[in-house]
């Protein structure tokens, strides 16, 4: 016979004890998994805590605190470098090498005084040189300035009163070159009375400069220079900006055909603008089309209040124009000169063409009574070194205009 253990009360209780047991079991196990989330949370927090705080104390001291110099000592003298190679080079403009070898008497005080500013602005190495007598160079002379100029650290734009460097002659990697240029007549009016009678910079600083000039030399009258053929009047002292393109070869030196189409080619092949100080403006918005990393802002600061402040005190004084024959004989003498100018003029509007440039400067033309002269040069003189000065910043149309 057999029995049904089934309706037991012993068998009945067991069933339920077992689920209780389950249950606490079940119950215990979420409790334990938060308890130890919320310890593995804190922990983290911590962690972060005090790298956040490691990271913000590196930075104000300029450098890990000396406790992770030790532990690094401790794990071994092993770097991010070596373990995972050097970080990726810096990102620089292009072009990040700029070479400004200024013209003078062409507006170089101005753009200097603008770079000054522009270089704390966008975080560019500006070095500007203070020599202003020395634009030829021996070859050793050349391969120590070019070296020199390639170490700065890049970006840099330099600048100085020299003649143009042909950096790939010497296997040097050639930098980017801008200038600016003038009228050649009022360039060289702007230079003679410099040289006498400074600028408003300083009542005395043409003393300065020209200590050893005599009374005589220093108020002679510029017709006369011009007309008796004295030699700061004459060839080769007026044939002054081509050099700046042609180069260092002593041919440039001597005007003519071969150096005035040297300088052409050059301007073709090695700069990337050469503006016109009578259209300064679009020269600055040009230079902040094509070198914006640079130039960024430079008409607005040109424009500013504070920048005229400081530009009005460059301006030469003392400064009268010529009699007309003696124009006339000056624009002779120049032949080369102009053709350069002119030259430099047609080049320069038509890149403002070619980007859509509106001008925002007055258009320059050549007067019809020079336009129709029969141009002859003279024959060269004794060549005698031009002291090289800085610029001011008058009407580039005035010495047009007849007294």
């Amino acid at each position: 016979m057999m029995k049904n253990y089934s309706n037991s009360p012993r068998n009945t209780n067991q069933p339920s004890n077992q689920t209780r047991d389950r249950n606490n079991k079940s119950n215990w196990l979420p409790t334990t998994l938060l308890r130890f989330s919320l310890r593995d949370y804190g922990f983290c927090m911590a962690i972060l805590f005090l790298f956040c705080f490691g990271s913000l104390f590196y930075q104000l001291n300029g450098g890990p605190p000396k406790i992770l110099l030790e532990i690094r000592q401790y794990l071994g003298e092993s770097t991010f470098v070596d373990d995972h190679g050097p970080p990726p080079p810096r990102v620089l403009p292009f072009p990040s090498q700029v070479v400004y070898n200024r013209v003078g008497k062409c507006g170089s005080r101005t753009v200097v005084l603008l770079l000054r500013i522009l270089a704390e602005r966008h975080q560019f190495n500006l070095v500007s040189s203070d020599i202003h007598n020395k634009t030829r160079l021996t070859n050793h002379e050349q391969v120590d300035l070019m070296r020199n100029i390639s170490a700065i650290p890049q970006p840099f734009l330099y600048t100085r009163h020299v003649h143009f460097l042909n950096f790939t002659r010497f296997r040097i990697e050639q930098p980017v070159y801008i200038n600016i240029i003038r009228d050649p007549i009022n360039r060289f009016l702007s230079n003679y009375f410099f040289r006498r009678f400074g600028d408003w910079r300083g009542e005395q600083n043409h003393l300065i400069r020209t200590p050893g000039m005599k009374d005589e030399e220093r108020y002679l009258d510029i017709n006369v220079c011009i007309l008796e053929n004295y030699p700061e009047c004459s060839n080769p002292r007026l044939f002054y900006i081509i050099p700046y393109f042609c180069g260092q070869h002593p041919q440039c030196r001597e005007p003519g055909v071969w150096a005035l189409e040297r300088a052409k080619q050059n301007v073709l092949e090695n700069f990337l603008l050469v503006g016109i100080l009578e259209e300064l403006e679009d020269v600055l918005l040009l230079l902040e089309r094509l070198l914006p990393h640079f130039f960024t802002d430079v008409l607005s600061i040109y424009k500013s209040p504070d920048y005229r402040k400081m530009g009005n005190m460059t301006g030469t004084v003392r400064k009268h124009m010529p009699t007309l024959e003696a124009l006339q004989v000056l624009y002779q003498r120049m032949k080369y000169e102009y053709d350069f100018y002119n030259f430099i003029r047609d080049q320069f509007h038509l890149l403002k063409k070619k980007i859509g440039l509106k001008s925002v400067s007055r258009i320059t033309q050549q007067p019809n009574f020079l336009r129709n002269l029969a141009l002859k040069t003279q024959e060269p003189l004794e060549e005698e070194e031009e002291q090289e000065l800085d610029e001011d910043l008058e009407d580039a149309n005035s010495w047009l205009v007849q007294p």
